[in-house]
């Protein structure tokens, strides 16, 4: 699973780094380009990962090029009160990072987004977006 990239990203540019980890594969985390290391290969310092011996230190990491996405687009301003609707896929942010789910249902201010992993939780609306796909250098946007 890789994205692949139209041009090389520039030192300081923000982007999302897809994790290719056990347990959370298809998260998105938002970091900072340190340096290309040549290679396809970009040095990142992540907004919301810290090291694990000492938190207050952000994690930095070298990751390769088809890792990184720039950040999604912002999205066209609501033309209807609620933003959601059963079946959409979106993205969560959760755990410091986004995922991928599809929305099942709402209940009072609570939108109920469904998880390959088996998960049901229910997230505001604060904490969803559209989930969008960054191929060939473009965004694809689903409903």
């Amino acid at each position: 699973m890789g994205f692949p990239i139209a041009k090389a990203f520039k030192q300081g540019k923000r982007v999302e780094v897809c994790s290719r980890e056990e347990g959370f594969q298809g998260s998105y985390y938002g970091a900072t380009i340190l340096q290309n290391m040549g290679d396809n290969k970009y040095k990142v310092k992540y907004n919301r990962l810290v090291c694990e011996d000492d938190h207050s230190i952000p994690l930095e990491e070298v990751v390769e090029g088809d890792e990184i996405r720039p950040l999604p687009p912002l999205p066209p301003p609501k033309k209807t009160k609620a933003g959601f609707a059963d079946g959409d896929r979106v993205d969560a942010f959760d755990n410091d990072g986004w995922w991928s789910g599809i929305i099942t249902g709402k209940v009072g201010c609570y939108f109920g987004v469904y998880f390959e992993t088996g998960h049901h939780i229910g997230y505001p609306e604060r904490m969803l977006r559209h989930h969008m796909d960054w191929r060939n250098g473009e965004w694809f946007f689903y409903h």
